[in-house]
């Protein structure tokens, strides 16, 4: 607890230099170019996981006859910047469902909300309301706006839970890679003045019911983990947070979801590739939950790409252990 108080207290001080933008090293700032950055997408990066594992498949386009899709839907807005999200859900399905917020990967930096239509497609058709929101990546702002940003959109649902058939006590974040991290990140730091941005016109919470943590990191500063390596480019973890490892170590800490699990932490189901580095500090993340009486899973796929659930024949299992994992703590 004492380094948790710690933690929050840096990094509020880091926060006020942080905001001004003057405290930032140039060589960071170019960063923020407010350009998309398409570098990292499926297509591409299924190309490169051929090359290890050439019985990898794409998962085919699906259509699903009782899943309706909305897209572009806005559930926040910056002045003009308006933030979208799509919507997956069963029409049929009149009762309350378990909402499911789908965050995509990219290092903070690339990616888009469509990389997970596959999955939001077929968990709605399995009986959950699925969102996947954009959020700001590290070309447009720094973090923690994406934090921000995630928070408002889980705000958003708990709004309009009643519009979409979402039972408001059963929303959960799910996300791959940083994606993942982001999810864990909303876990651990539900409702916390410091995480929240501006709220304005809202009353909802925050918090989330239960994450599900696919490859996201959960520590930037654990000893197995291997983000803030600059030797030989820019890590995405320092183009996100504008500050290099070794020149503000207490934000990267700070920015960890290990620095806050606690007690008030939801159940967590771990999907991990047989990537090491990309599960750092589970086991210590895990022993917080353990001591504290809160349920976790892990499922870890031997000889798998850290993308592995965007590929056949690792995406079907994943599901699977999504779904079992919300239908026992939600025990629907």
């Amino acid at each position: 607890m004492e380094k948790i108080k710690c933690c929050i207290k840096s990094v509020s001080v880091v926060f006020l230099g942080m905001l001004s933008f003057q405290s930032l090293n140039a060589q960071y700032l170019k960063g923020l170019t407010n350009v998309t950055d398409t570098s990292y997408n499926t297509k591409a990066d299924f190309k490169k996981t051929l090359k290890y594992f050439p019985k990898a498949t794409m998962v085919p386009e699906m259509h699903f006859e009782n899943v309706k899709q909305k897209n572009d839907v806005v559930y926040c807005s910056y002045g003009k910047r308006k933030m979208k999200l799509d919507v997956f859900f069963d029409k049929n399905v009149q009762q309350k469902q378990t909402a499911i917020i789908i965050i995509h990967g990219g290092g903070w930096r690339s990616g888009n909300r469509q990389q997970h239509h596959p999955m939001a497609k077929k968990l709605a058709s399995l009986g959950y309301v699925c969102f996947t929101p954009e959020y700001r990546l590290s070309t447009e702002a720094l973090f923690p706006a994406a934090v921000y940003d995630v928070k408002a959109s889980i705000r958003w649902v708990r709004e309009n839970a009643n519009h979409y058939n979402v039972n408001p006590d059963q929303i959960v974040t799910l996300g791959f890679s940083a994606g993942g991290e982001l999810a864990a990140f909303m876990g651990t730091t539900g409702n916390m003045p410091l995480f929240e941005g501006v709220v304005t016109n809202s009353d909802s919470q925050s918090q989330v019911n239960a994450v599900v943590d696919i490859d996201g990191t959960l520590s930037f500063v654990h000893p197995e983990g291997g983000e803030g390596d600059d030797s030989k480019k820019i890590s995405a973890g320092t183009y996100w947070f504008g500050y290099s490892k070794k020149d503000n170590l207490k934000l990267w800490e700070a920015a960890s979801p290990l620095s806050y699990v606690s007690a008030k932490t939801p159940p967590f189901i771990f999907i991990n590739s047989s990537v090491a580095r990309m599960h750092a500090g589970r086991d210590d993340f895990r022993k917080v939950l353990t001591e504290n009486g809160i349920y976790s899973e892990v499922h870890e796929f031997e000889n798998s790409p850290h993308s592995f659930c965007l590929y056949n024949p690792w995406f079907e299992p994943t599901i699977q252990y999504i779904d079992g994992f919300l239908k026992k703590v939600f025990k629907n």
